[in-house]
Order: structure tokens, then C-alpha cells, then sequence
């Protein structure tokens, strides 16, 4: 991969990565498209790459055995996306994730990705960084669900991915706070437009 690579910008972000292990990690690069609608993982199936977003969205979610879909996150560009809990299981994935438009990513295979972390230090502060980062998250949303209505987690959604309501359908928004997308209307008609500035 001859091109600049977001996914060692965010590295270089949290840690100072040696030449040597910037070009290690450099070489293991490989650039995909994956279309809106199409799916970086699927839920069942194996998983075992580690993905930069560079550009466009995704969500991940569950589906229940009626087919009920249950959004658990979204991934900007400069996110980086896998399922993780898969990888370290060995096991299928739990969920699916989707493209929401027309998505560009940087991609590495994680058992290359692994033989780093014996390699120099930098790795393992990135990925403890990274770890880091999704445990709030989760904590974050457990809070949520337990302490907040429909209406105040809806506003913590548009607080949280500003402008995003803009860019996906409202099912969508519907099963990320745990509401039917007719309560969602009744709480936008509600609420009109919202300044999360003020």
C-alpha cells in the first residue's frame, strides 16, 4: 500500500510507531470498497480482519431469530472496525456489519496483526487504547438503557454522531435506542429540530 494511510495516522495518534514497524504494518495493508449494503462481517460467520474506516459508515447489530434487528453502534470514517469478541473467541460472529453507504477501508488480517505485539511496545498501546475505547462505549450505552427514556436516549444518539439522523433511515435510528420507528416520529415531531449546541 503505496498511498497515506489513515489506519497509521490514528496509530501514530496514540502512540510514536518505529519506521521499521510503521513499514511492517504498512506492508500488511490492503484497500477494499464495499458498497452500501454490503457486509464487512457477517453474523455466523468467521472474522479475523481488523478494518480502518476511510470513508463512509456502518452500523453493527444483532438480529433475533424472528428477524428483529437491533443496532448496537455505528462506525465513522477514522473508526476502526472487527469483531473483536469473535477474534478472540475463534468463534463466528455474533452480529453483522453493514455499510450504510458506499464505504471505503483499510483492512489487515489479525493473526499478522498479532505477530506485532511481540514486536515492540507500540502495538499493545494501541490496542489497549482501542479496547479502552469500546469498553466506555458499552458502558456508555448499558447506562442508557438502564437510567434514560426514549426521548433523552434519542437526544444522546444526535449528540453523539452529529447529523448522522441525516444519513440513515429512521428504522435504523429506531433499533439503535430500543424504540419502534413510530415511536421515533412521534418523539422527532416532539422535539423538532434540535441545536445540540445550546
Amino acid at each position: 500500500m503505496n498511498s497515506e494511510s489513515g489506519f497509521i495516522q490514528l496509530i501514530n495518534a496514540i502512540t510514536s510507531l518505529p519506521s521499521e514497524q510503521e513499514d511492517s504494518f504498512r506492508a500488511l495493508l490492503s484497500v477494499e470498497k464495499i458498497k452500501k449494503g454490503n457486509h464487512f462481517v457477517r453474523a455466523g460467520r468467521m472474522s479475523r480482519t481488523i478494518a480502518f474506516v476511510k470513508k463512509g459508515l456502518f452500523r453493527y447489530f444483532y438480529t433475533s431469530e424472528d428477524g428483529v434487528e437491533f443496532t448496537k453502534g455505528f462506525f465513522n470514517a477514522q473508526s476502526v472496525l472487527s469483531a473483536y469478541d469473535a477474534i478472540l473467541e475463534n468463534s463466528p460472529a455474533h452480529y453483522t456489519i453493514e455499510a450504510l453507504e458506499d464505504s471505503i477501508i483499510e483492512t489487515v488480517d489479525y493473526n499478522k496483526f498479532h505477530q506485532l505485539l511481540s514486536e515492540a511496545p507500540c502495538w499493545n498501546e494501541f490496542l489497549v487504547a482501542l479496547l479502552q475505547k469500546g469498553y466506555l462505549a458499552k458502558v456508555r450505552r448499558e447506562r442508557e438503557f438502564l437510567l434514560l427514556d426514549a426521548e433523552q436516549r434519542y437526544r444522546a444518539f444526535l449528540e453523539r454522531y452529529p447529523g448522522l439522523e441525516k444519513r440513515i433511515k429512521q428504522h435504523v435510528i429506531a433499533s439503535y435506542i430500543g424504540i419502534t420507528p413510530e415511536s421515533l416520529s412521534r418523539i422527532r415531531k416532539k422535539i423538532g429540530p434540535l441545536n445540540i449546541d445550546q
